[in-house]
């Protein structure tokens, strides 16, 4: 296992070097910043939360994605002259296929069957987050291509001197994927659903674009999970007390216990994102007779809400709905954000407002056979992904002309 290393080489201009860093403190702050799509400020690419300094580096000190987790760091410094950062790769050495939300297991299955070792692996990704953005990060101002060509190149020859199986680059934009493409990377696609903000003015202007049966089961369900007396908070900034924090990790453990067994946060991460990054979150809280009964955490980007992590302590019908799609989309609409992002999978979110949209991750092989293999399975899945997600959006919820 590889904790520093160097690897030199040039793009068409500059020459650069890529050094691998066993931690996320080797990027400062102000650098980190002149990454497109770090920041509020930058106008050619819109503000991507997951990527910002305050989120990477709070999951590393909260001991979240670290080595003893199976996700050990493995970033990638794109160096120009003067070690000025002209790229970066959120890179990780992992033991397991936990928390990534694009499964790979059979693919590990059978070539362990066959007598290979699949694990280590070279993971890029935000840890634990399902959520298109960057992630061959090119400075600010300038061409990404070789930028991302580096980096894309860089992240080949880490795994081999690594000796892994692989090497994965999840959630990621297709120009992005292109790049990894032509760097001996396999496509991959998949499918979730977000809603799209036709500029609404309200939620009930969205609600009339909907055909009329899924317009009313709307309304129903808001009027059921609001029937107890129960009341919605939004809370965001300065709200997001020590005392929030720890009603809503109870309701995220109780939730990640059962659908993962062993819940991936931490309760200090939640501490250092509300300390470093609290404008942008949102917190959407039920309360019931004086408490909090349950909650969902949403995290605002530049053009788009990102919903994450639900729970509750409280059984009541359509609450689950209200909290993490309805509430979302009328912040959306309010904000005058693009999309909600509502996470991975789920069909149905579809009879919502969510529409199907495809997602894209890009896969290095080093095992001819296994690549063969799994080549051949990508090509099918493509078609299948193609084939449901025609079909879904083909019974969509909204009015027909």
């Amino acid at each position: 296992m590889a904790t520093d290393g160097e690897c030199n080489g040039s793009t068409e201009a500059d020459e650069f070097v890529i050094r691998v860093v066993p931690s996320f403190s080797q990027f400062t702050e102000a650098e980190w910043r002149m990454l497109a799509g770090t920041c509020r400020d930058d106008e050619k690419t819109p503000y991507n939360p997951f990527i910002s300094h305050g989120f990477l580096s709070s999951l590393e000190e909260a001991g979240c994605a670290v080595r003893e987790t199976g996700w050990q760091p493995q970033h990638l410094r794109l160096e120009g002259p003067g070690g000025v950062l002209l790229g970066a790769v959120p890179c990780f050495l992992k033991s397991h296929s936990q928390g990534e939300y694009v499964f790979d297991h059979g693919w590990a299955d059978a070539f362990e069957r066959a007598g290979g070792a699949y694990y280590p692996k070279l993971q890029v990704s935000v840890p634990f987050t399902p959520a298109t953005g960057p992630r061959l990060l090119a400075r600010r101002g300038g061409d990404p291509a070789p930028a991302r060509g580096a980096l894309a190149a860089g992240l080949t020859t880490l795994a081999e001197r690594l000796g892994v199986s692989s090497a994965h680059v999840t959630f990621a934009p297709e120009p992005e994927v292109d790049a990894l493409q032509q760097a001996g990377f396999l496509h991959r696609t998949d499918q979730q659903f977000h809603f799209r903000n036709q500029d609404y003015g309200s939620f009930d202007d969205f609600l009339s674009s909907l055909a009329s049966r899924k317009r009313k089961a709307i309304r129903k369900e808001r009027r059921d999970a609001l029937g107890e007396a129960i009341t919605i908070e939004w809370l965001s900034g300065r709200d997001l007390t020590e005392a929030v924090w720890d009603d809503f990790y109870r309701f995220y453990i109780d939730t990640g216990g059962r659908k993962w067994g062993r819940p991936y946060l931490t309760r200090r991460f939640f501490s250092l994102i509300g300390e470093r990054m609290g404008n942008d979150i949102l917190l959407v809280m039920a309360r019931r007779g004086g408490r909090h009964i349950a909650g969902a955490i949403n995290f605002i980007g530049g053009d788009t809400l990102f919903g994450r992590h639900w729970g509750c302590v409280e059984d009541h019908p359509f609450l689950h709905f209200e909290v993490c799609y309805y509430q979302a989309i009328a912040f959306a609409i309010e904000r005058g954000l693009k999309v909600v992002e509502a996470g991975a999978q789920g069909p149905h979110k579809l009879a919502r407002g969510y529409v199907p949209v495809t997602t894209h991750s890009a896969h290095f092989i080093a095992h001819p056979g296994l690549r063969r293999a799994v080549a051949d399975y990508l090509d099918h899945e493509r078609a299948d992904v193609a084939r449901v997600g025609a079909y879904f959006e083909d019974h969509a919820p909204f009015r027909k002309p």
